[in-house]
């Protein structure tokens, strides 16, 4: 299946299971957590990773949905266009990452997502950019694509199962094409400037990762029950 298809087809399916969904069960692994200040990633097999890269798409479909609803007024054409392609791939990412985050029990389908419980979904902080000028969004775009480039390089190895493997490496490749476009529109001729001297992109932990994130979420994430190898 192309790319394109898959990921279409994908997104449909994640907005028809939505409806499905039921709440958590009971599970002797912890399962992620989230208090009025604290969300804790967890869990069973893989999804306290399939937890971890679901909160980075839902960061950054926030974030290009908050570019596209109130663009800067010095975008140069076409670059809303690609700003609301991108925005769109993380629409379905995040849609996908939700329907792979559903256990098949046998009373029904189970959602193991962070969220599930919660009344209303997290509202990212995005105030420390400029996103009022053309060179702050991309700025802010590069940012995120390269540490989210970086978080799916660390996080393959972590899975046991190779559907999800499967899966997540489909995300990140595309979110490398992201990263790609981000930094050509700040420079030209640096869509590679990711790669380092050993012709690999960089590879961070979950841990370094929420780390680096950490200003934007709305409440203290901890990655440290999440698998290390």
């Amino acid at each position: 299946m192309q790319r394109r298809s898959f990921f279409q087809v994908a997104g449909a399916t994640a907005a028809a299971s939505t409806l499905v969904l039921a709440g958590c069960g009971n599970d002797p692994d912890p399962e992620p957590v989230v208090t009025e200040t604290v969300l804790t990633l967890g869990g069973n097999g893989d999804y306290g990773i399939l937890n971890y890269a679901y909160l980075l798409e839902q960061l950054e479909a926030a974030f290009y949905q908050k570019v596209v609803a109130t663009p800067p007024t010095d975008l140069l054409p076409g670059e809303l266009t690609y700003l609301t392609d991108l925005r769109d791939h993380e629409l379905i990412h995040r849609e996908y990452l939700k329907y792979l985050l559903v256990e098949y029990t046998s009373t029904g389908p189970v959602s193991r997502a962070y969220d599930a419980a919660l009344a209303t979904p997290l509202e990212f902080n995005f105030s420390s950019f400029t996103l009022t000028t053309r060179a702050g969004v991309w700025a802010a775009a590069q940012l995120l694509e390269d540490i989210g480039v970086a978080a799916y390089n660390g996080a393959g190895k972590l899975l046991v199962t190779g559907t999800n493997l499967l899966a997540l490496g489909k995300i990140a490749s595309v979110e490398a094409r992201h990263a790609a476009l981000a930094h050509e529109m700040l420079q030209t001729d640096s869509f590679g400037a990711t790669i380092g001297p050993d012709g690999l992109d960089d590879a961070k932990t979950p841990v370094e990762v929420v780390a680096l994130l950490q200003p934007y979420f709305p409440v203290t994430v901890s990655a440290a029950s999440l698998p290390t190898s």
